[in-house]
């Protein structure tokens, strides 16, 4: 082993652990189909949302980290689900009555509500595949209408048959007496009307490889389980994509554990061994609600990218998967800052921290260097309290505090610059709310205001920012906080914000004793 092996062999990072339970499933038996199989599933009955495509960044993790431990090949495979019934109309959606007209048709089966595709599930996996490419992801994407019409799944689908009663008796015990009489794991694409049915199966013919069920109008059909004319319930499905694609690892969310389980037992009674799986925690909207397909609810991957760059939407995806996160538009300036703070402590880290490093995890060997010399928090300030409406306006600031700094030269900062632009129109400046300061405040601003008017010690912001920090000691603010806090609700209209000297060094002294003037004469409350 070299080195780096035996370093990621020892790694605590989430990506290697988990790479590691891996190597230990396939190292004293190298899988037969000559690769490491690792899959995420989506379902398109819905847009594509951010935690599909955090599935697909935390897996590449994985299957990352489990490359630099392991010379077996590997493979990614993003399923689409697109063969299951359509069975509720999104509320974000448009065409409404058009959708609600397809419900029970296959998803592929389902009027496109946007007009560009063959069907709905055709553009939601479009879309998602846009995306997922944007990033360079490496992936075969999968579309279950395919592997179902196509045979793939035959084989796989008559040991089903066979083994019918041990599914039933890992399923029913789960579910309540009404279902228990009308479940079946197979569910019928009507000859008639296309809809996938919700029946029981009345016969089986193993021999044939068929089931024998009843049409909503009393007529009994005998359809063959293969080439695409039944479709497996959601925990048959899962467990039947894992048997016959051999899928050695997959992640879901928390509120899938019973999922998994099930599935697992019905994996090993069609003769395979489920992968090994993470259950990670799932995202939640402003409200504290869980961000579903349907509601629309949460960030969408598009709008993420609308105010940052992608890899800090990578970045908020590595933070501990086995954690619950807010997912609204005000984790994005934290999210980018901290991603560009760890790249600049990458170069001088330690192979062990370096590993443990998310940014390792995001470029692997690759790490950029980073170029954003202002903090896009400390951007979004800026655009604040100057009323930039573009980034030019940004630059005029930048380049005196960083003389070197460029649009050309500084890609990073440039793009931030349009994105603290734009996020500060569409999420801060509805919010700001200034206030008069106190008299205690009041005599601390004249201070301020005073000793910056005859400040000669250039734009140093670790001076500034000591200079800040005497001014609310003289004053007795108690604790120091206090006295930020008002610096930034009096100045800045916001309840917190960038460390002040270096706010001061971007702004300009001259435009910060201007600034303080308005507050303290009643311009800005």
């Amino acid at each position: 082993m070299t080195e780096l092996r035996d370093a990621a062999m020892s790694s605590k990072a989430w990506p290697f652990e988990e790479a590691r339970r891996v190597l230990k499933r396939v190292e004293k038996t190298p899988p037969e189909k000559g690769f490491v199989l690792f899959q995420t599933g989506y379902g398109p009955s819905g847009l594509p949302h951010i935690g599909t495509f955090g599935e697909v960044a935390r897996t590449t993790m994985v299957r990352r980290a489990f490359e630099m431990i392991s010379d077996i090949p590997t493979k990614l495979i993003c399923f689409s689900d697109d063969m299951d019934g359509f069975r509720k109309v999104p509320t974000n959606l448009p065409n409404q009555d058009m959708l609600a007209e397809d419900l029970h048709l296959p998803l592929t089966r389902v009027r496109d509500p946007f007009g560009t595709h063959e069907g709905f599930a055709q553009h939601n996996n479009a879309r998602l595949c846009a995306f997922l490419d944007s990033y360079g992801f490496e992936y075969e994407f999968a579309s279950a209408t395919d592997y179902y019409t196509s045979g793939r799944f035959d084989e796989m689908l008559l040991t089903a048959l066979e083994r019918f009663d041990k599914i039933m008796a890992i399923m029913l015990p789960t579910l309540g007496a009404e279902r228990q009489a009308t479940y079946s794991p197979f569910l019928p694409v009507s000859p008639k009307t296309g809809k996938v049915l919700q029946v029981p199966t009345l016969e089986r013919n193993v021999a044939a490889g068929t089931i024998v069920y009843e049409e909503p109008d009393g007529e009994r059909v005998e359809i063959p389980v293969t080439g695409g004319n039944v479709k497996m319930q959601w925990k048959p499905d899962w467990a039947l994509r894992w048997a016959a694609l051999g899928v050695d690892y997959e992640m879901s969310g928390k509120d899938l554990i019973d999922s998994v389980t099930q599935s697992a037992k019905i994996c090993r009674a069609l003769g395979q061994t489920p992968p090994e799986s993470l259950s990670y925690e799932l995202f939640n909207d402003e409200t504290g609600q869980k961000i579903s397909k349907s509601k629309g609810n949460g960030l969408s991957m598009e709008e993420w990218l609308t105010y940052a760059a992608p890899e800090s939407l990578q970045y908020f995806m590595y933070q501990k998967p086995k954690t619950a996160k807010r997912l609204y538009f005000d984790v994005i300036p934290k999210a980018v800052d901290e991603y560009h703070q760890q790249l600049r402590a990458f170069p001088d880290q330690d192979q062990k921290a370096q590993l443990a490093n998310p940014v390792f995890h995001i470029h692997g060997h690759d790490v950029p260097d980073s170029n954003m010399v202002v903090p896009f928090a400390m951007l979004l300030n800026l655009a604040s309290v100057s009323g930039a409406e573009d980034k030019d306006t940004l630059w005029g600031f930048i380049r005196r505090y960083a003389p070197d700094a460029s649009p050309e030269t500084h890609s990073d900062l440039d793009a931030a610059a349009g994105f603290a632009v734009r996020y500060y129109e569409d999420f801060v400046r509805p919010e700001k709310t200034y206030r008069a300061p106190t008299e205690q405040e009041r005599a601390a601003l004249t201070d301020l205001r005073d000793r910056l008017a005859v400040w000669d010690g250039g734009l140093d912001a670790e001076d500034l920012q000591s200079m800040v920090f005497a001014v609310g000691k003289d004053h007795e603010f108690e604790p120091l906080r206090a006295w930020f806090t008002a610096l930034y609700e009096v100045l800045l209209g916001a309840s917190q914000g960038p460390r002040f000297g270096g706010f001061i060094a971007l702004y300009g002294v001259d435009e910060t004793v201007a600034l303080i003037d308005r507050a303290l004469a009643g311009d800005l409350a």
